[in-house]
């Protein structure tokens, strides 16, 4: 299929645009950047500077792509930005290269929906499956893992790290790690419980929700219901568990940027009704 580039869009003569890619009216494509096939790319769209999207995503009207970033530390160092497939990339969404501070690398992965006025600062990790809701930010070297659910307007601070399949409610301010599996909500945000909505949306059985809930209860309230011995038996029939508790413990070998982690809200319910 032939590459299609709207009469007033300005595409540099070196980028790499692969078969079925659509540029759209006044959009900016610069010297660096490369487009996997049957990307669409939207009107008044600038994609910029070491800039790497792969297949078949959708990327609307003024979005910003691959700009330097919002850190006064940046000194103009070649970093990049990596975008995988099958994405959804709404209006307006800011995403920035990353620094030499971390791993000189902003990364994306694929099957994202990212909602109008998403921003991704330096250096951000984004897994699969993920759904931004309108407005969520995150700041630099912030960690997200595959299917994580962020309402509107949630703000992450700097080195977070968000497991997998964590929900946050809206207007939600993120300064700590938040656990896999779990919901959270509230500003600064605390946790409420597992997130059983997401799980059973996955398949994921109930008997292992009922052992992350276990898993949660005895490390995070510290309830004396529940024994170290019997969290680990759980952790070996249910991934789900082993996960929870390898986060847990990858945490404690981090290095100094290391944040805590948030911790349960008492007036939040544990039935997941964030």
């Amino acid at each position: 299929m032939a590459v299609k580039i709207h009469p007033t869009a300005i595409v540099h003569k070196n980028a790499e645009l692969a078969d079925g890619v659509e540029i759209g009216a006044y959009s900016v494509i610069g010297e660096r950047v490369a487009i996997d096939e049957k990307t669409w790319v939207g009107p008044h769209v600038v994609i910029e500077g070491r800039t790497k999207i792969g297949k078949h995503n959708r990327i609307f009207q003024f979005c910003s792509l691959g700009g330097i970033p919002q850190d006064k530390k940046y000194r103009g160092e070649d970093s990049s930005l990596i975008i995988g497939s099958h994405n959804t990339i709404r209006e307006y969404c800011t995403f920035n290269i990353g620094t030499e501070g971390d791993k000189n690398q902003t990364c994306i992965g694929s099957h994202n929906w990212l909602m109008a006025y998403v921003h991704l600062a330096h250096d951000c990790t984004v897994g699969d499956h993920t759904t931004f809701s309108n407005g969520a930010s995150l700041a630099g070297h912030v960690v997200i893992e595959d299917h994580v659910n962020l309402g509107g307007f949630t703000l992450v601070n700097q080195w977070c790290r968000i497991g997998e399949s964590v929900f946050t409610a809206a207007s939600s301010l993120i300064q700590k790690d938040v656990l896999p599996y779990l919901t959270a909500k509230g500003n600064p945000a605390g946790s409420c419980g597992v997130n059983k909505k997401n799980l059973t949306a996955r398949g994921v059985h109930k008997d292992a929700m009922d052992a992350l809930e276990k898993a949660y209860k005895y490390h995070c309230r510290e309830s004396s219901k529940y024994s170290k011995e019997s969290i680990e038996k759980d952790a070996g029939r249910y991934p789900e568990v082993r996960y929870f508790l390898n986060f847990l413990s990858t945490r404690k070998k981090a290095g100094k940027k290391k944040r805590g982690i948030i911790m349960p809200l008492s007036r939040c319910s544990e039935e997941n009704q964030a």
